[in-house]
């Protein structure tokens, strides 16, 4: 049997591994356009309810001054992109943003810190702010930059959900776009929050000049991890002026909807999250893109400080489509 004809038994392909070589992830990439994404969607359809969506919003607590130089990110001190340095948010300011939020149909609030890592002192307050959020039954979830195994433990005994920390791209392209930090701290960050027992948030971006052997290789080191994240975001890389990627090459729209296919077929029982970048789409391309698996989105008019599509318009493209806020 060839490998295309074992990736194309739907039992095979819905089947929990975390043994993907790049040669399988290269052959699902390879697929006639039509064929991943049916594939993709019946192993959605195996783990989730396919007209469902799972909503969350995300707030900026503590915006730019970043030490980090991540080439696509406006919040690096480096960068003159316009974005200020502000000083951590008051507990009452983030918990009214949660309630709104809420309000709004979100089931999980995340929160994003501008830090290389935190200070003791910081995750004082963003531990009060989870135990906050997590009172208004909302699932919580952070992004802090690295964290120690204590720091972990810390923010798991305050009811933390989830810990957001992306690996961005293959290990091989990772040091033409970050150079602050290594593949391996992001993965021992990983590491830790898995054994705090806090659930993983952990995609890429794409969009940022990579090719496809780095697309191919990013996911087959996600798929790969001893438990896979429970929520992959796959990000379309938003061009900031200022930034070094803000003259990338546009990514093809299929190519992103690729992306999320073979992350569906690769990830199965995670959520698949259209996050950065959503606000350049068309309502075809994100189409598309639920079609190939991804079921979750980000809600609101800002992504940290980049754009988002509003909150009208998301819903309306999800009444176009027949899908419902997750529960």
């Amino acid at each position: 049997m060839s490998l295309l004809q074992e990736l194309g038994s739907q039992r095979h392909a819905a089947v929990l591994r975390h043994d993907w070589t790049r040669e399988e992830v290269r052959a699902l990439f390879a697929l006639p356009f039509p064929e991943l994404v049916f594939r993709a969607a019946a192993v959605h359809r195996v783990n989730f309810d396919p007209t469902e969506v799972q909503i969350s919003t995300l707030l900026s607590i503590k915006t730019g001054g970043c030490p980090e130089d991540c080439a696509y990110c406006p919040q690096a001190a480096r960068y003159k992109t316009g974005v200020k340095a502000e000083r951590l948010m008051d507990l009452d300011a983030v918990l009214a943003a949660a309630r709104a939020a809420k309000a709004a149909g979100a089931s999980r609030f995340c929160m994003g810190a501008a830090w290389r890592s935190p200070k003791d002192r910081d995750l004082d307050a963003v531990c009060a702010m989870v135990e906050g959020v997590k009172a208004l039954g909302l699932e919580t979830c952070v992004t802090l930059g690295m964290l120690t195994a204590g720091q972990a433990r810390r923010l798991k005994a305050s009811g933390l959900d989830y810990y957001n920390h992306n690996l961005d791209t293959s290990p091989e392209y990772y040091g033409q776009i970050i150079t602050t930090r290594t593949y391996q701290d992001r993965l021992e960050t990983l590491g830790h929050v898995r054994d705090a027992g806090i659930h993983v948030c952990c995609g890429g971006i794409v969009g940022m000049g990579e090719s496809l052997e780095d697309r191919i290789g990013m996911i087959a080191t996600l798929a790969s991890l001893p438990v896979h994240p429970e929520s992959v975001p796959i990000n379309l890389l938003v061009r900031v002026e200022g930034t070094p990627l803000a003259r990338a090459s546009r990514l093809d729209p299929l190519d992103f909807v690729r992306t999320v296919a073979v992350a569906r077929i690769c990830m199965p029982g995670s959520v698949v999250r259209l996050s950065a970048g959503r606000d350049d789409m068309s309502e075809e391309m994100q189409a598309l893109c639920f079609l190939a698996g991804a079921n979750s989105i980000f809600y609101g008019p800002r992504l940290l400080t980049t754009p988002n599509p509003d909150c009208d318009r998301d819903l309306a493209l999800l009444g176009k489509l027949g899908l419902r806020p997750m529960a």
